[in-house]
């Protein structure tokens, strides 16, 4: 009888054990999910107030457009050379510059379109990563009492390497500098005798 008592009080041990183990594992669980809750239920909160704050912001302030900087590409071509210089909007602030002759050794290929498009595009991906996504562009020639009024090779070759690389375009102009009645010219009265 004795074996039998003993038998049994060992297996109602083994149960008790095991129930008071389920018992903290439940209880472990429930804080875990308590502590999930309660973090969850925390967080919409705090959302729900910053949500709010930046409505009131939204409904004081303008809206703000798309991030994307916009600059002025300025595209100097004459028949010695191609220079991009990419600026703020107000043209006071450089923010690239490149030109045909850091491209090229000889320096009669300094003019050449392939020089210009490869400025221009070395220039895309510099301007790209600096937050730049649209340019308006000023093109210009020598100009000048004495010199040509029409850009030269490396001009229309960029422009087109600039559309390509992915960057807007938007107002192209001509700024060639163009006396009106300035400097006399040279040759004389009768024109240069050839």
């Amino acid at each position: 009888m004795k074996k039998e008592e003993k038998k049994e009080e060992k297996s109602q041990r083994k149960q008790d054990k095991k129930a008071d183990l389920d018992k903290e594992k439940e209880k472990k669980g429930d804080e875990k999910k308590t502590e999930e809750v309660k973090n969850k239920e925390k967080l919409p909160e705090k959302e729900v107030e910053v949500v709010k704050g930046e409505e009131e912001k939204k409904e004081l302030t303008p809206k703000k457009k798309e991030k994307g900087l916009w600059g002025v590409l300025h595209i100097y071509s004459s028949n010695n050379n191609t220079i991009l210089h990419v600026t703020d909007i107000t043209g006071s602030e450089t923010i690239s510059i490149k030109s045909g002759g850091q491209i090229v050794r000889s320096q009669r290929e300094e003019s050449s379109p392939y020089a210009a498009m490869q400025a221009a595009i070395r220039i895309a991906g510099e301007i790209k990563d600096k937050g730049v996504k649209g340019v308006h562009i000023k093109v210009r020639a020598p100009g000048g009492h004495n010199g040509p009024r029409y850009p030269g090779k490396g001009a229309q070759a960029a422009i087109r390497a600039i559309s390509r690389s992915g960057i807007l375009i938007g107002k192209i102009e001509d700024v060639t500098p163009i006396p009106y009645g300035g400097c006399r010219p040279k040759g004389g009265r009768r024109g240069r005798r050839v």
